[in-house]
């Protein structure tokens, strides 16, 4: 299939006809490796969403993953923090919420971030389209770059004194999406590198 530019107004207002599957919620999970481009795609959807509903201020939770992993070695085995503090909740229509990680001190942070029951929550970060969340996603994303283009982007954001954790991070990266063959599951495939194009739009591989 060749690749198509599509807004993300038209995404957003394709999610909003789709079915709430987490309780009353629409759950879009947007997976994909570290530099890929998922938190700039997580972002717009979210802006595109409140403009689908009208929302004058941002009522679309993005959840990091990364924040509530519990350091490096965390790397897929948070999810039943993330389910116990906002899963759970979203399924029974409450609000859920979640002590944010500090990545600099090492530590949780004491706070709570509260994530409320809203009509769509995204879920942005590695393996947040796994297969055990699947039944329950209203969409599934994956933003897919070039290795190289996603190393340095990594390296931009992280430093280079991170080169040993996230050499360790993408090998797992690439493990587990082969064994959970993310990219065939997830609905939608996106090019992280080909833009940003601009803020209203992104190009779909798939």
């Amino acid at each position: 299939m060749s690749p198509v530019v599509e807004s993300y107004a038209e995404l957003a207002a394709r999610i909003l006809r789709r079915p709430a599957r987490l309780g009353q919620t629409r759950l879009v999970a947007v997976d994909g490796p570290s530099g890929a481009g998922k938190t700039l795609f997580a972002g717009r959807l979210a802006v595109a969403l409140d403009a689908a509903t009208a929302r004058v201020e941002p009522v679309t939770p993005v959840v990091h993953t990364d924040d509530l992993l519990d350091g490096w070695a965390d790397q897929f085995t948070f999810w039943s923090r993330l389910d116990e503090w906002v899963l759970a909740p979203l399924r029974a229509g409450r609000p859920g919420r979640y002590h944010r990680y500090d990545w600099t001190l090492g530590r949780f942070e004491p706070g709570w971030t509260v994530v409320p029951p809203a009509p769509v929550v995204i879920l942005e970060g590695v393996s947040s389209a796994r297969t055990l969340i699947a039944p329950e996603l209203a969409l599934s994303v994956f933003v897919t770059a070039p290795a190289r283009l996603c190393r340095d982007r990594a390296l931009a954001r992280d430093g280079a004194a991170l080169v040993p954790q996230l050499t360790v991070w993408r090998r797992g990266e690439r493990a587990h999406f082969a064994a959970d063959r993310t990219v065939e599951r997830v609905d939608l495939v996106v090019d992280g590198a080909a833009g940003p194009l601009d803020s209203a739009a992104f190009v779909r591989v798939r």
